[in-house]
């Protein structure tokens, strides 16, 4: 008669530990889930300063660059024709660092030079994406 009280005992208490179990570990639908960052494309603000000597512009800037190690690499187009409006395009390479560099924003100073008529506006893109330009 022993065994069968101790038998009845332990199974009493595997299912007390059980059901201790099924309540008190958390469930996928109790997880609250936190929503991922949403990514907001920024537009690059390029600082410019055109100077004009001889049909020769030229152009001095900056950008903010992720790290100090960003090359940037800035090319002056012509753009337009004889139907309409010419405008100088500044083209602004900054390729994704692949070295070792500490993450910290820099200002990078640029300058190109580019033959054209005086008071045409300028644009500029960074990377093929339009940048937002002021004056300096």
């Amino acid at each position: 008669m022993n065994h069968t009280r101790f038998w009845i005992f332990a199974a009493i208490v595997v299912l007390v530990i059980i059901i201790g179990l099924v309540f008190s570990v958390p469930h996928v639908h109790d997880v609250v889930r936190v929503p991922a960052p949403q990514v907001t494309a920024t537009v690059p603000v390029v600082t410019l300063h055109d100077t004009f000597r001889k049909g020769i512009h030229t152009i001095a800037g900056s950008i903010e660059a992720p790290d100090a190690c960003t090359i940037v690499t800035p090319t002056a187009i012509l753009e337009g024709n004889a139907s309409s409006t010419e405008s100088i395009l500044i083209a602004i390479s900054m390729p994704a660092d692949t070295g070792v560099c500490l993450q910290i924003p820099t200002v990078m100073s640029f300058s190109t030079t580019i033959a054209a008529p005086s008071q045409i506006p300028i644009t500029a893109t960074v990377n093929g994406s339009v940048a937002s330009t002021t004056p300096s």
